[in-house]
């Protein structure tokens, strides 16, 4: 059965970081793009990442945490880890994991058929 588990989220102060994992199951692991996303209600989705795994391994970014994060990328382990910097309470939300294909419009999540449950991130000032 596919499947994707993200965690390493929780509460942290502003200026602080964070590091979650995405681990995934199920499937040949090469086979899938893996992005991260962030979802905060009453705002569209914002793309984060996307890696592409089933091709050079490259991994894209969208604007939103441009410069305060890393991507790091673990084939054995199956998993793709976000490292997230400098965070300020605007960085507040749901962060999920998905598989599907970094497309050109990947940053609204368009392209990924699987998500996982998310994980929740709460900066205070």
């Amino acid at each position: 059965e596919e499947r994707l588990a993200e965690s390493g989220g929780g509460s942290v102060q502003a200026g602080g970081s964070l590091r979650l994992s995405c681990e995934a199951s199920g499937f040949t692991f090469g086979d899938r793009d893996v992005g991260w996303f962030r979802q905060v209600p009453g705002r569209a989705r914002e793309g984060i990442s996307c890696t592409r795994t089933h091709d050079d391994g490259t991994t894209r970014y969208g604007e939103y945490l441009k410069g305060r994060l890393a991507i790091f990328t673990d084939d054995a382990k199956r998993s793709v880890t976000l490292q997230m910097n400098d965070l300020q309470p605007e960085d507040t939300g749901v962060y999920y994991c998905a598989t599907g294909f970094c497309s050109s419009s990947w940053y609204a999540g368009r392209g990924f058929g699987s998500w996982g449950q998310g994980t929740q991130v709460i900066v205070s000032a």
